[in-house]
C-alpha cells in the first residue's frame, strides 16, 4: 500500500479516535523523488520528453496532481534544439519529498553542501528508500549527464547517452543519491562519475538501475 495513504489513514483514525469532527488531508506537498523504476531500456528514456512523461506518470499513479513534473537531465545541442541544463528544468524550489521533507530550498541550495539530498531524504514518488551502497542489488547510480552545478558537461565528450535516446555504446553522468562511492566525486549527488555504457546491463554493472530525479518545476 502506498505509505502515503497509510499515514492518510492513520491522521483520519485518530481525529475519529480523538473526538475530532473534521479531517483535512495532508497538503500533496510532494515535488521530488527519484522514479522507483526505470525506463527497462537503459539510458534510452525516449529522450527529455520520454523521461518527463516517465516522471508524470509515476507521480500521478502515487497521487500526486496539479504538478508539472520534469526530469534531472541535461542534454546536448543538436541541429534541431539548443543544449539544455538540467538545473534550469526544474523550477526555483523549495522542494519537498514523499514525506514532506524539504530537501532544498532553492537552486543554489540545491547544488550546494547545504542540501538535503542522502539515503534517508532522497525517496521515491511511493515514500520508499532506494537501495543504495551497502544494499544488496546496488541501485545507487542515478542519471543526470551533469555537472556539479547542474549544467551539461560541455568537455567535448557526450555524457547523456545520445540524449538519453540509447541503450548501447556511450557514456552516461550518474550521482550518487547516498552521497558515497566511488568515481572523481563519490559524495556528490548529480556528478560522481560515468556509466560503462548506456545499456541496462551496462548501468547495473556500474551500480545503478536507470533511475533518475523528477522535481515538479511549478
Amino acid at each position: 500500500m502506498n505509505k502515503k495513504l497509510i499515514l492518510a489513514t492513520a491522521i483520519a483514525i485518530s481525529a475519529v479516535a480523538t473526538g475530532c469532527t473534521t479531517f483535512v488531508p495532508e497538503e500533496d506537498a510532494m515535488s521530488f523523488f527519484i522514479t522507483s523504476v526505470g525506463s527497462g531500456d537503459g539510458a534510452n528514456l525516449g529522450g527529455l520528453r520520454g523521461a518527463d512523461r516517465h516522471c508524470a506518470s509515476l507521480a500521478r499513479a502515487a497521487g500526486s496532481r496539479g504538478k508539472t513534473w520534469v526530469a534531472y537531465l541535461s542534454a546536448h545541442e543538436t541541429a534541431n534544439s539548443p543544449r539544455v541544463n538540467a538545473r534550469e528544468r526544474i523550477g526555483f524550489g523549495p522542494w519537498y519529498n514523499a514525506a514532506n521533507v524539504e530537501v532544498a530550498s532553492t537552486l543554489n541550495n540545491l547544488h550546494s553542501d547545504y542540501m538535503q539530498l542522502g539515503k534517508a531524504n532522497s525517496l521515491t514518488e511511493n515514500g520508499d528508500t532506494v537501495n543504495g551502497r551497502g544494499d544488496t542489488p546496488n541501485q545507487h547510480d542515478i542519471l543526470t549527464g551533469s555537472s556539479l552545478s547542474g549544467r551539461l558537461i560541455d568537455d567535448g565528450s557526450n555524457h547523456t547517452c545520445n540524449n538519453w535516446t540509447s541503450n548501447g555504446e556511450g557514456s552516461a553522468q550518474v550521482g550518487h543519491f547516498d552521497r558515497t562511492g566511488g568515481g572523481a566525486n563519490p559524495t556528490s549527488w548529480n556528478n560522481a562519475h560515468g556509466s560503462r555504457g548506456c545499456g541496462q546491463p551496462d548501468l547495473v554493472a556500474t551500480g545503478g538501475a536507470g533511475y533518475f530525479y523528477c522535481f515538479a518545476n511549478d
